[in-house]
């Protein structure tokens, strides 16, 4: 099945002779071809069997409405109920399927020996018995729908009968900026000038070599102790401490001390159990903190910090200050960029991208519609792309491998926005079952897709972490922000220490590349919890929330993004000029 495009649709319209349409027009219907599985050739037949029966109906955007309503929805219902009888019925796996194709293509070919082109058909490519060209073998290389297909992933595969009762589609839930009047959709040649690059080079990227489970306790500490130095001496410097002492030496008058927050247990942390480990300059021991004194805090285990208080006996540090850290500067490129420069146009999705009770690819499928439809410039997605939570891959319910279903994904999201000349970047998730469970993650290695497609096809490199458990008093914004804020001021992707269960750290290359080297512009920050974009120290940090949401829809994000430069007057300019999430 071909790729369907305005240009398609256009040139199968002329046929009977309906042109100089609006491009809003050619877009809805591009849109229902993909929702509704359907080709070009047969969505302008449905068209003109329809208007003829309507008295000549002139095509717009309120009768092409009423068309969906009254004819497509319909025939869409027709077949979903027909793939589930057939599915009741027989069983079949990819290759069931690809004989029944084979069989049938040898029928169609035998058929079209004996007849005469049909009008229009000098339109379509010609065949010969050399080259046969079948429309369903077509259709099933490059149909995101059938690649997609859950007949071949699951036996029992049904649709997710709640995700396609979803209410709300579209609905924006959260804004950020100037958003009035803002147009989200993209430019009429997307990706053209637009250069996604990593401030570091290829050179330096993570690869797949790790010593997890053989890692040497003196060396994780080696790792842990040269944190503590190096936010310290950033901490010295800033508030102008001349020294630190020892965490544990008496001392009778007021001090301050350079750790690492700890607790005193297994538990959460809370304000008897926090511990302040110095390191090797400072002594190298534990001491209790008492934080009755200080009016506000907020903590977690790993968190650098400074303290001021008195110890007189050495055994507990009673604080009276606290010294939480600073965030690193801000990216500014070299290179003038002219403020009139038309935006770049952002759009970010996290899965999963099927719903808990089915392994149809529904909602992706609907994301690719809207990715057709918005034209954005970059394309966000981050993983699970095959989710190890999902109850059918826990139970071992599907019929291919791991790696080929996400293969299928990528190949999917890669040829449904081709038409849209997009930039995709694919991060993955620690419960993409196929990948590296291992923190911080490799970028995919993505499966073999042509050298056109990969041209605007990135990868990049592990996730983000936000599961951090506070100890808070007298803070009066809310938890999220804290925790972003503790990330951006301790320059890290993963502050907490030590992790948690799930969580299977390699610290030597925690070291080279769970680092900030700056203050970002942007943060994406997946998580299970509620959408929100919010500015943090300057920072804007977007939760887009995931793609579903146990049997339901769920949310996306966009942003408009202005490329910057240090300003004449040396002021920063914000990037980020609006922002939404928004109910796919």
């Amino acid at each position: 099945m071909a790729l369907v495009t305005t240009e398609s649709l256009q040139s199968e319209l002329e046929v009977f002779d309906i042109s100089g349409l609006d491009e809003s027009v050619l877009d809805k219907m591009v849109e229902q071809c993909i929702c509704n599985r359907i080709q070009a050739d047969e969505m302008v037949l449905e068209w003109v069997a329809y208007s003829t029966t309507k008295s000549g109906l002139k095509l717009n955007m309120d009768t092409l409405e009423q068309f969906e309503h009254e004819v497509l929805n319909k025939k869409h219902k027709s077949k979903q109920s027909f793939r589930r009888e057939d599915t009741h019925n027989r069983t079949r796996d990819i290759h069931s399927l690809q004989d029944l194709i084979k069989a049938e293509e040898e029928e169609e070919n035998l058929l079209d020996s004996y007849s005469t082109p049909a009008k229009g058909s000098q339109k379509r490519a010609l065949t010969t018995p050399e080259h046969p060209h079948s429309k369903r073998s077509a259709a099933l290389k490059a149909s995101p729908g059938l690649l997609l297909s859950p007949a071949s992933f699951s036996p029992s595969a049904t649709p997710s009968q709640k995700y396609s009762q979803r209410g709300g589609k579209g609905e924006v839930v959260a804004t950020f900026g100037a958003v009035q009047g803002t147009r989200w959709v993209g430019r009429k040649t997307p990706g053209i000038g637009i250069q996604v690059e990593l401030l570091e080079g290829p050179e330096d990227s993570l690869r797949s070599s790790y010593k997890y489970m053989f890692q040497r306790l003196r060396d994780v500490r080696n790792v842990l102790t040269e944190k503590i130095e190096e936010l310290g001496e950033s901490l010295r410097c800033h508030f102008n401490i001349e020294e630190f002492s020892p965490v544990s030496l008496p001392a009778q008058d007021r001090i301050t001390v350079l750790g690492q927050v700890c607790c005193d247990s297994n538990g959460k942390l809370n304000a008897q159990s926090v511990l302040l480990e110095a390191g090797p300059e400072q002594g190298g021991q534990q001491v209790p903190v008492d934080l009755s004194e200080l009016k506000e805090y907020s903590l977690f285990p790993g968190q650098v910090v400074v303290m001021e208080g008195m110890n007189t006996t050495g055994r507990k540090l009673m604080a009276s200050k606290l010294y939480e850290g600073v965030p690193l500067p801000f990216y500014t490129s070299e290179v003038k960029i002219e403020m009139d420069e038309e935006p770049v146009n952002v759009l970010v999705a996290c899965g999963p991208f099927t719903p808990s009770d089915s392994l149809t690819f529904d909602p992706l499928l609907d994301l690719i519609s809207v990715i057709v439809r918005d034209r954005p410039d970059v394309c966000l997605l981050l993983g699970p792309f095959v989710d190890s939570k999902h109850e059918q891959i826990e139970k071992a319910q599907v019929t291919e491998t791991f790696e080929a279903i996400f293969s299928r994904c990528i190949e999917s999201i890669v040829d449904g926005t081709k038409s849209v000349g997009c930039r995709l970047v694919f991060v993955p998730s620690q419960r993409d079952i196929h990948h590296h469970f291992i923190y911080p993650q490799p970028p995919f290695t993505l499966p073999n897709i042509s050298k056109d497609q990969a041209q605007n096809a990135f990868t990049l490199q592990f996730s983000f972490s936000n599961n951090i458990d506070l100890c808070c008093s007298g803070t009066g914004s809310d938890r999220f922000s804290r925790i972003l804020k503790h990330m951006l001021t301790q320059r890290s992707y993963y502050p907490l220490y030590p992790p948690v269960e799930e969580v299977n750290m390699d610290y030597e290359k925690f070291q080279s590349f769970g680092q900030m080297p700056l203050t970002p512009d942007v943060l994406i920050i997946p998580s299970e919890l509620r959408y929100f974009v919010k500015d943090v120290v300057g920072c804007v940090c977007v939760n887009p929330g995931r793609l579903t949401k146990g049997q339901v829809g769920g949310t996306y994000s966009r942003l408009l993004i202005q490329r910057k430069s240090a300003s004449e007057d040396g002021q920063r300019v914000r990037p980020c000029l609006a922002a939404q999430v928004v109910k796919i």
